[in-house]
This record gives C-alpha cells, structure tokens and sequence, in this order.
C-alpha cells in the first residue's frame, strides 16, 4: 500500500524521471501534486505495471491531479550535460510547469539539487512507496514511450516501439547493422565492443 504524503504539507509534489538508460531518445521527468483523498486500485511504481494498465492510469491522473507537469530533456543535451543532470534538470522543468507551486517535494531517488527554496527529500524507490511519485512515474514512462512509438515510425529497424530504446540485444544489432541515428545518444557506450563509433 503507497503512502498518500510524506512532509506533512498538502501541498506535496512527487518527482521521478524515466529513460535514463536507454540508448536511444530523451529524459522524460514528470512532477505531480496530488489531493489528500487520491486513491486508485493499481496505482505502483510504473516498472510494476503493465503497458495497457500505465496507460489506463494516464488520463486518471491528468484529470485527478492538483496539478502535473511533464518535461523532455533531448538526447543532444542528455549528451552535453550527462544523464545524471539531465534527469535532475527534467524534474525542475516538470516542477516549474506545475501551475500550483509546491511547498514540499519528494524525489524518486538519492540525488537532486535544491529548486528554488522549496524543501525536499531524495528517497530510494520512492516510486514504491509514495503515490505521488508513483504517479510521477507513470507520466514520465507514458509520456516517454508514447514519443519513442512515434519515431519508430521513422527508424523501424530499431524496434523502439518495443524496446522504447533500452539496450536489449536487438536494438545492438541493429545499430551494428545500420549504425546510430539522430535519436541515439552519442555520448553512451551504443555496442559492447565500441570503442568509436563514426558518428
């Protein structure tokens, strides 16, 4: 059972990101405030769901929430900054969309940075364990493999569609058969045995 709030405000904002090991595409980072009484049968940590029940839970939280917010951080900049600041980064921008100000936030994870001069809490597999973050959760990995669906369209050889981008053998060999795209993050280990790609 997921707890509702963990400072006290009822202003609290959960934050997570999704996409930070994928080869492939953006950080996708979401923040939601939800209302003391939210509840929902189902609502977990997205890696516990199913596809179809994370896209069932989507719209229940959009129209649920006090407020959410859901940024991308693009493979380009993923690259520049690395992933580490690239999702750090995903949850201010999601944070600063939120059209209620939090006065608390608590963040998936052991690493943030101060936001403005909001107080918050970094805690370890949040996403199991509080619901606004589990909430969080599920925004950013729909919103993030909704986009990857849609650029399968244009690189199908890649099976974004079903790997959404994470390294699994057939997304290797085909970027050993046709080489990185546009999409692939550059500054990522794409192949085992790379040592330079032409990129």
């Amino acid at each position: 059972m997921l707890t509702s709030n963990f400072s006290g405000f009822s202003l609290e904002a959960g934050t997570d990101e999704a996409g930070r090991g994928c080869l492939s595409g953006p950080v996708v980072a979401a923040a939601v405030i939800l209302p003391k009484d939210f509840t929902h049968p189902f609502l977990n940590d997205s890696k516990q769901l199913s596809e179809k029940k994370r896209d069932e839970l989507r719209p229940f939280i959009e129209e649920n929430a006090i407020a959410f917010g859901v940024s991308f951080v693009w493979q380009e900049e993923v690259d520049i900054i690395n992933v580490l600041q690239a999702s750090i980064t995903g949850m201010h921008r999601s944070i600063e969309m939120l059209k209620t100000q939090p006065e608390y936030i608590i963040v998936d994870g052991n690493k943030f940075r101060d936001y403005k001069d909001i107080p918050h809490k970094t805690i370890v597999k949040g996403d199991a364990k509080y619901l606004s973050i589990a909430a969080a959760s599920v925004l950013a990995k729909t919103y993030r493999d909704a986009y990857m669906a849609k650029i399968h369209q244009e690189f199908p050889m890649y099976n974004w569609q079903k790997n959404k981008g994470y390294p699994t053998k057939e997304h290797r060999n085909a970027i050993r058969e046709f080489g990185a795209t546009n999409y692939h993050r550059k500054t990522f280990k794409l192949l085992p045995e790379q040592i330079k790609l032409d990129l």
